[in-house]
């Protein structure tokens, strides 16, 4: 059976091959780590110095930015409970790598192989894990099955199940029941954000001795610390008066219409900002030729390194084109959109301008952040609105302060009451050590 699924995957990529290439030639994607990505594991990791030569090993696999900022914590503790191992971070996107370099240093970081023999082997010869960790819910069925071959323990935190995605392991598990209840066989424990979650992944084959409920660790996220741009901005804003509208994570289809909604803003509130963050940074020169299309003014913050001439940024568009940056700047927010919510695309997660106690706004397409969205919900602490009610919602947090104060408490308060899933989690990874040793 797992010859039949490298052959189909061999398949699979050959026939996307030109997608591939047309995304590494027109945007760059795909390229970094692609002798990586095919098992040539890098010195660093494959040469150890004299001092680390014997460590063990412990791999954590977070696919992009979010898992990265999720897990740090986790990763964080799980150096200091065990100091004589190395600790090593696995990326699949080049903006998790980048951020991964950042935090935990470049030479335990390197990109994750595709899901063929040839290409794991190396790095499990290379690095010979005890503990293996994978952030969310990443089921490759040969990685999962050489990694529980090589006598690893394997754990999967932050475990969640999409409404997107459920259907498809439905699909899957009716044809090919055997394969996905073998490969959920080499996980040795589930860590699952809600019981909903649990719910689902016994419901695909996990066996329920093996999940628990942890919680979501995005919620123990500790806030950003301030950075200069932060100030700048902030010493901008605050001489200019006006209200500031951040919209985060924005994808194709949105911006027009916030941008739309800021013109009725700025009728009102001639000097009012919005900050506006596309999700995908192939995507910067895009947006930026549709807000000046649209006849904004605009500054970017590529180029901008402060106020020239002492001119505050007031009366338009900047936009962050930049990595790395909006988590702290939903700080400065009046009031903070979080996008990939307008458009079917399942949302983005609201909780990085809860944590600052900011009104937060949210399209009603959020399907992979349901249970938090919810739970904001049900504490009056996020507006969901659709395309119709988009403008009208903006404009009233913004005229009224007594909702919007009202509003960021509630954000704030319902962030802070689920706090301590790291500590949850950490637990359950050293009980799981513990029982491997």
């Amino acid at each position: 059976m797992y010859l039949l699924y490298s052959a189909l995957l061999t398949l699979f990529l050959l026939l996307t091959l030109p997608y591939w290439l047309l995304q590494m030639v027109r945007h760059g994607k795909y390229r970094a780590g692609l002798r990586q990505r095919f098992g040539a594991v890098p010195i660093a990791l494959g040469t150890r110095d004299a001092g680390s030569a014997d460590k063990p090993a412990i791999w954590v696999h977070a696919v992009s930015v979010g898992e990265v900022v999720a897990s740090g914590a986790v990763i964080e503790a799980l150096g200091l409970r065990y100091p004589d191992y190395r600790v090593l971070i696995s990326t699949t996107t080049s903006t998790g790598q980048k951020l991964a370099g950042q935090k935990f240093g470049v030479e335990n970081v390197f990109y994750f192989p595709l899901d063929f023999a040839f290409a794991i082997r190396p790095y499990l010869q290379a690095l010979s894990p005890q503990l293996i960790v994978i952030a969310e819910t990443e089921f490759w069925p040969n990685f999962l099955r050489l990694a529980k071959h090589s006598g690893a323990r394997v754990a999967v935190i932050n475990c969640r199940i999409s409404d997107r995605s459920l259907p498809g392991y439905r699909r899957f598990r009716f044809w090919l029941p055997k394969f996905l209840e073998n490969t959920l066989a080499n996980v040795d424990l589930f860590l699952a954000q809600t019981e909903e979650d649990r719910r689902r992944l016994i419901e695909i084959g996990a066996d329920e001795k093996k999940v628990e409920v942890a919680g979501n660790l995005k919620f123990d996220v500790i806030p950003p610390r301030p950075s200069p741009i932060v100030a700048s901005l902030g010493e901008s804003f605050r001489q200019a008066g006006g209200p500031v509208l951040v919209c985060g994570s924005t994808l194709e289809g949105e911006e027009g219409s916030l941008l739309s909604a800021f013109r009725n803003i700025l009728l009102g509130h001639p000097n009012a900002v919005m900050m506006i963050a596309p999700r995908h940074p192939e995507r910067f020169p895009e947006v930026a030729s549709l807000v000046e299309k649209l006849g904004f003014r605009m500054w970017r913050r590529s180029s901008w390194n402060g106020m020239p001439g002492g001119e505050p940024v007031a009366g338009g568009v900047f936009l962050l084109d930049t990595i790395g940056e909006l988590a702290a700047l939903y700080s400065l927010a009046t009031v903070a959109f979080v996008g990939g919510s307008l458009v079917p695309r399942g949302g983005h997660n609201i909780l990085e301008p809860a944590m600052f106690g900011v009104p937060i706004v949210t399209g009603n397409h959020y399907e992979n952040f349901r249970d938090v969205v919810n739970f904001f919900a049900s504490r009056d602490a996020v507006r969901i609105v659709g395309l119709a009610e988009l403008p009208l919602v903006l404009l009233e947090l913004i005229d009224n302060a007594g909702e919007r104060m009202t509003l960021g408490r509630n954000a704030l308060a319902a962030f802070e009451s689920q706090r301590g899933v790291t500590k949850r989690t950490v637990t359950a990874l050293l009980q799981l050590m513990a029982g491997s040793s």
